[in-house]
């Protein structure tokens, strides 16, 4: 209620561009989310949620009841269960184990660093790969199966959670 009232004084002053700076930041909080998708050691889900409160803090918080942050809640858990469950099975689909589970995330999340933009996908490869070479003694044509896997894995990953976050921004908007 203080802060529907302060804006609204603030809208009355002249606010009109501070609202603007306001859906400004707000989108810009969802626009990281979606780069978190590729670079993922950015947490998407705190920054949607980030997006979610700030609307609330600087316009109202009075469009978010319980069904609303229930429904976010599971869009969530939907949002971490995708990303595991989607590594997990790319790599044993193509016969890796947890070694290669783990070299995958590993090499996921540094691959980005070292090899700018083509390493998120080389990364996850060459984890998934030298961990089931090295732990496993996998030889080199399984290895390297598995680590497609992992990418495989990756990428139905992003496109998983990219269309979970478009429904959490879309059901955002309808609710507001």
């Amino acid at each position: 209620m203080i802060c529907a009232e302060i804006n609204s004084h603030v809208y009355q002053k002249g606010g009109l561009v501070l609202n603007y700076v306001y859906w400004a930041v707000i989108f810009l909080l969802f626009l990281v989310a979606f780069i978190g998708l590729i670079y993922p050691v950015i947490p998407s889900v705190i920054f949607l949620v980030g997006g979610f409160i700030l609307y609330g803090v600087f316009f109202s918080f009075e469009p978010f009841n319980w069904f609303f942050w229930t429904i976010q809640g599971l869009f969530v858990l939907l949002l971490m269960g995708a990303d595991y469950a989607a590594n997990i099975i790319g790599v044993k689909k193509y016969g890796g184990s947890k070694a290669g589970v783990w070299g995958s995330t590993i090499g996921l999340l540094i691959g980005p660093f070292v090899i700018p933009i083509i390493g998120i996908l080389i990364g996850p490869f060459l984890g998934a790969m030298l961990a089931e070479l090295i732990i496993h003694r996998r030889n080199m044509k399984e290895a390297a199966q598995i680590g497609f896997g992992s990418v495989v894995g990756f990428v139905s990953s992003v496109i998983t959670k990219g269309i979970i976050q478009v429904l959490m921004i879309l059901y955002f908007f309808f609710v507001i």
